[in-house]
């Protein structure tokens, strides 16, 4: 905080609802299998990669990046993982809130009233400065918004990053620009970690603190980092840089084709519907970059494991070579079950169009549960 039937049966019902399962990057599922896919989809959230990140709050931490140097002009390095290492210790990026198109968030967040009680952590009561505007209380001072701030120290970084001409701290735009602004300090060089760290523990004074926060900046760093494709050449090099080119790119259920994004269809088995999202869904994407070496797949996952030469899930990740698919089922070993694939880029990661909430990304292979081998096409 900144102070600032038989069981015969059953199986064969099962292996028909799982055969349409396999479409799943395509095609809408219904029914008892709809709640199965949706509780496998919720456990392999990832945790600590831009994954854990509602792509709002993400575009919000990188146009930040973009105009602080409007406010602070000398400063160096900043980066979005900064910003996210900042709103993950204070708010866990917004989670379970409502981040309108705007960047508001709704419910807003406020942290425990500084009044010296004791609860919170807090043991200095700090007197109200705002009459209650921000923090909604005119009896003291409380943290608000994603990045915390108390609505003194809003005061004087605040600035309006979404052009609604107000500095909201509960505006996930205004927030993450504030932030900046105020990490950025007079002209902070960030690419040195004595600076990035003097940053950060005056945003909150405490060394666990600044570990704490600089550990999620070095995960969200790595995430976002391209891998080296110096190595890599020809048809396989093409299909790479078309994937990682289309990072950020929103995942539309059903969307995605020859010709890049398109909308998608209702609905994945959260009943989230891509009919009006452009983007791309997993085979959607590896359809659009593999055309672009001029190999046509088909548009399934399931389908797709049947193109190429195969590369079973019992030699391991180490066989894979970069351009490869990779495959993830309910049931290994039975490919029409498999309901995911991504395209493998060296080093245990692949470009992946994860699930609905998300965007085109890096990933560990180990991210989706199922390991089902890979597909060499190249």
């Amino acid at each position: 905080m900144t102070r600032r039937r038989s069981r015969k049966a059953t199986w064969g019902c099962l292996t028909v609802m799982l055969l349409i399962a396999a479409v799943c990057c395509a095609a809408p599922i219904t029914g008892a299998i709809s709640v199965v896919v949706a509780l496998q989809s919720a456990a392999r959230d990832d945790g600590g990669t831009a994954a854990d990140i509602p792509p709002r709050m993400l575009t919000a931490y990188k146009n930040a990046v973009q105009q602080v140097g409007k406010y602070v002009p000398r400063c160096q390095g900043m980066r979005w993982p900064i910003l996210a290492g900042i709103a993950k210790v204070e708010s866990n990026h917004a989670i379970g809130r409502t981040i309108a198109g705007n960047g508001d968030i709704r419910p807003r967040i406020y942290g425990v009233l500084l009044n010296g009680s004791g609860a919170g952590g807090n043991t200095t009561a700090f007197p109200d400065t705002d009459g209650g505007r921000w923090d909604g209380t005119a009896t003291g001072e409380r943290a608000v918004g994603p990045f915390q701030f108390l609505p003194s120290t809003w005061e004087g970084i605040g600035k309006d990053a979404n052009g609604d001409k107000t500095a909201d701290p509960h505006n996930a735009d205004d927030a993450a620009l504030g932030a900046a602004v105020y990490l950025c300090g007079n002209g902070r060089d960030l690419t040195k970690r004595t600076q990035l760290e003097a940053a950060i523990l005056q945003y909150n004074h405490s060394s666990e603190y600044v570990a704490n926060v600089l550990g999620w900046i070095d995960q969200y760093t790595a995430a976002a980092k391209s891998p080296d494709l110096k190595n890599v050449s020809g048809r396989v090099r093409a299909v790479l840089e078309v994937a990682l080119s289309q990072r950020g790119v929103p995942y539309s259920w059903g969307g995605g084709s020859t010709n890049g994004p398109s909308t998608g269809i209702c609905c994945s088995p959260s009943g989230k519907s891509g009919a009006d999202i452009t983007g791309f869904d997993c085979s959607g994407l590896t359809l659009y970059a593999y055309a672009k070496a001029g190999i046509s797949l088909p548009r399934t996952a399931a389908a797709q494991a049947g193109v190429g030469k195969r590369i079973p899930a019992g030699l391991g990740t180490t066989a894979l070579k970069p351009g490869d698919l990779v495959f993830f089922a309910y049931a290994p070993g039975r490919d029409s079950t498999i309901y995911h694939v991504g395209i493998y880029v060296g080093n245990g990661r692949m470009v992946n169009a994860a699930r609905p909430g998300t965007q085109v990304r890096l990933d560990a292979v180990n991210a989706m549960s199922g390991y089902a081998g890979g597909a060499r096409l190249l």
